[in-house]
């Protein structure tokens, strides 16, 4: 009996382990998503030169 505790106790941490570092790559890649890729451009009170 205590052989077979130990067995499903493994599993379940197991288990538990991958479902934290599936839920730290889910989060982190939320996080890349929502950041800007390029800088907007930063306003200095001159008219912007045209063609």
């Amino acid at each position: 009996m205590t052989k077979n505790l130990k067995g499903k106790a493994a599993i379940a941490g197991a288990i538990g382990s991958a479902a934290v570092a599936a839920a730290l790559l889910y989060a982190n890649k939320r996080r890349e998503k929502n950041k800007p890729t390029q800088i907007g451009t930063i306003p200095s009170g001159e008219k912007p030169e045209t063609d």
